[in-house]
């Protein structure tokens, strides 16, 4: 079964960007090709129970097992040995992607406290970070059940040539940016 957003992008969003962006082939039209969601534990360095509570949270937030990610190289001032797990991280594509994309802006977005929009700031090729402070505003999470609170970093990847592109596929989804200065 398709989601909501799935269906969206192929009836309406891909033909308006392809009138907006001036292609004359469907497949020229930018989409959305993976979202990663990452959450850092430092403390799981000294407590490897934190990691099982992370990655079971995020699995949750996503809907996908989460897999633990490693330190690359070692640093002595924070005890930090190479292969050492110090993260989880889930990579969303296709159906389950366009379902946390809507959850993302209809639901968790709006729940952030003293939200103004998210920041317009893309990396050059398309693609687009957001980091939430406290991962409490997803609906899955029961506050009772959950040790602490926790950062997570979402990044978006789309196959837009620019940034402009990439904005404005984000935004005929309903991203809530913050006005342009």
């Amino acid at each position: 079964m398709k989601s909501h957003y799935e269906e969206l992008y192929a009836t309406t969003v891909r033909p308006q960007l392809m009138k907006e962006l001036g292609y004359s082939n469907i497949m020229e039209v930018p989409r959305i090709s993976k979202i990663v969601v990452n959450i850092g534990a430092k403390d799981a360095v000294s407590d490897s129970k934190i990691l099982n509570s992370v990655r079971e949270t995020l699995t949750m937030i996503t809907g996908q097992h989460a897999v633990a990610t490693k330190a690359k190289k070692s640093i002595a001032g924070f005890k930090l040995r190479e292969g050492m797990a110090i993260g989880t991280m889930v990579t969303l594509r296709s159906e389950k992607m366009f379902h946390f994309l809507e959850k993302l802006i209809n639901a968790v977005l709006p729940a952030v406290r003293d939200f103004q929009g998210v920041s317009v700031k893309f990396d050059g090729n398309g693609n687009y970070n957001l980091g939430l402070k406290d991962w409490m505003v997803f609906p899955e999470i029961d506050y009772d059940k959950v040790d602490g609170s926790r950062g997570l970093n979402i990044t978006i990847q789309t196959t837009a040539k620019t940034d402009a592109e990439a904005y404005a596929l984000l935004k005929s989804f309903g991203m809530p940016f913050r006005n342009k200065k």
